[in-house]
């Protein structure tokens, strides 16, 4: 059996695949493929036709013929076995068999047409084992992608790494231009004019900053390559105030970007959780409620996911055989679970929780948060819930970007600690802000700009923030993440009253309430 080749053609005989397995001049398998259309008589199940030098075993495929050009001295039986195969592959291949799907999976088809016939002759493989031939992936490939990129990423880093060098001398430049004179070096530190400026290891004298404090002022709103130093602006109404601690927090902060270690006083980032006073009665009961809320820049809400739980703490032995009476509000939306150990069926009729053995005190001590005792839940899409809403409005004006921003806050809800965190693109300078209610801050090291208002009750349940940046896409400036706390929560659950088990007169109780942000945008 010798196959001279394999092809795809149309009624018409122009070739659309063919793949020659023996040495063959183009014209002469174009005049084997032209002449078949005109043998292929009209009305006749054929499946193979002869002429004086070869014979064409074929099968239709709607419009098209696939097509095995071999020598008379052939095997004709497995020739029709060689061309079964071949149509079952294009099919794997090919699922629309007309010209322009033969033509879009051409390669991958003479790829398989190989795998079945080599030389001519057809080797023992089937359809499976001929799709693995095809797909298999080289190893020495995937190792010299892996190589090429790692290359390609040492050479951003060192990239990266060069820009800071440089961004830094040009800072120092400018430091020691406006103060008037170079800074003290000590012996092995780099010489005058050095690409690095001052190292490290130049020691205690810093960088020349506490002898100007005009120097550091100017250079903690300009500062190009320091992302640790973060500009902040005074609160709205009060002017700049230079006292020594602010001339002394500068300082530090100009000497950690020098890369001094300096041991501070840890203070909590603004929006972080606030922390919870120790317990002083002896029973304490926490409302707490987690809000993971979605917005929409133009309007509408994506996702609104309120989780809430009712902790218990006792600080006494004597005072954990209770069952706690309460009220849940009666809000539609909210569904409510209680712990595995509570009495459900206590629960259900009479609004009591309690152990389903009553024999078994609650937990007590101060070295937890409490014990969870009941879990509630509520999925809404209704706006008008939201505590919070933003507004952004960008509008870019030549090269520049005015954005204007405003928050809202409906009546029933007091928030404590906002902080509205702006993205920005990577900024030589920080934002130029125009107007704002309450205080703002930029983190160079995560392109941030911070809005933060400590306290929104009646008095604020509105306010606006108008900056100014470099000409961007308005559509980088989000996401816009919002964290905030607030005493008032939406499950108004209240603790009516604390049951003794035992008898005698009940403890003393306190209810606290929480509600804080998870994860909350404009996107």
């Amino acid at each position: 059996m010798v196959v001279l080749a394999a092809s795809i053609i149309s009624k018409s005989g122009k070739a659309l695949v063919s793949r020659q397995f023996i040495d063959m001049s183009r014209i002469r398998i174009e005049g084997y493929l032209a002449a078949f259309p005109k043998l292929v008589g009209t009305g006749k199940q054929h499946t193979y036709v002869e002429t004086e030098n070869v014979r064409y075993v074929y099968q239709p495929m709607e419009s098209l013929y696939l097509l095995l050009v071999t020598n008379k001295q052939s095997n004709i039986v497995e020739d029709l076995e060689t061309l079964m195969l071949l149509s079952k592959l294009v099919g794997e291949y090919c699922y629309s068999p007309d010209e322009e799907g033969i033509g879009k999976m051409a390669f991958e088809i003479l790829f398989a047409f190989d795998e079945v016939i080599s030389l001519g002759h057809k080797e023992d493989v089937n359809i499976s084992q001929v799709k693995q031939y095809c797909e298999m992936e080289s190893h020495e490939e995937r190792l010299h992608k892996l190589v090429l990129q790692s290359k390609i990423n040492e050479t951003k880093d060192l990239m990266k790494k060069k820009a800071s060098e440089i961004d830094k001398s040009k800072l120092e430049k400018n430091r020691t231009e406006k103060s008037g004179f170079r800074p003290l070096q000590s012996m092995g530190s780099t010489g005058f004019g050095s690409d690095t400026g001052i190292s490290s290891n130049s020691g205690s004298f810093g960088s020349g900053s506490g002898f100007g404090l005009s120097t550091e002022i100017e250079s903690s709103s300009k500062n190009k390559g320091r992302p640790a130093v973060s500009a902040v602006a005074p609160s709205k109404g009060l002017g700049m105030k230079l006292s020594k601690t602010q001339k002394t927090n500068q300082f530090l902060e100009s000497l950690k970007a020098e890369g001094e270690v300096i041991v501070e006083d840890v203070r909590p980032s603004m929006g972080s959780k606030p922390a919870a006073p120790p317990p002083s009665d002896p029973v304490t009961l926490t409302v707490e409620e987690k809000l993971n809320v979605t917005l929409k820049q133009d309007g509408g809400i994506k996702n609104f996911d309120l989780q809430g739980t009712l902790s218990l703490q006792i600080l006494n032995q004597d005072d954990a055989f209770i069952q706690i009476e309460i009220e849940t509000g009666g809000h539609p939306g909210i569904l409510f679970k209680t712990h595995p150990n509570i009495n459900k069926e206590l629960f259900s009729n009479d609004n009591i929780l309690g152990l389903k053995d009553p024999s078994r005190p609650f937990p007590t001590g101060q070295a937890t948060d409490g014990v969870g005792l009941l879990k509630w839940r509520m999925q809404v899409a209704d706006e008008s819930l939201v505590p919070l809403s933003i507004n952004c409005w960008p509008s870019v004006s030549g090269n520049q970007t005015y954005v204007n921003l405003e928050y809202e806050v409906p009546q029933g809800f007091n928030l404590q600690n906002v902080v509205i965190s702006i993205p920005l693109p990577a900024l030589r300078d920080p934002p130029n802000v125009q107007q704002i209610d309450g205080e703002w801050r930029y983190d160079a090291r995560k392109s941030l700009l911070e809005w933060s208002i400590d306290l929104i009750d009646n008095s604020n349940r509105s306010g606006a923030m108008e900056f100014i940046i470099p000409a961007v896409d308005p559509a980088n400036l989000f996401p816009i993440s919002v964290q905030f706390s607030s005493t008032t929560t939406f499950c108004d659950l209240k603790v009516l009253n604390i049951l003794p088990i035992k008898g005698g007169n009940p403890p003393k109780f306190s209810q606290r309430r929480l509600l804080t942000t998870e994860n909350y945008q404009v996107v």
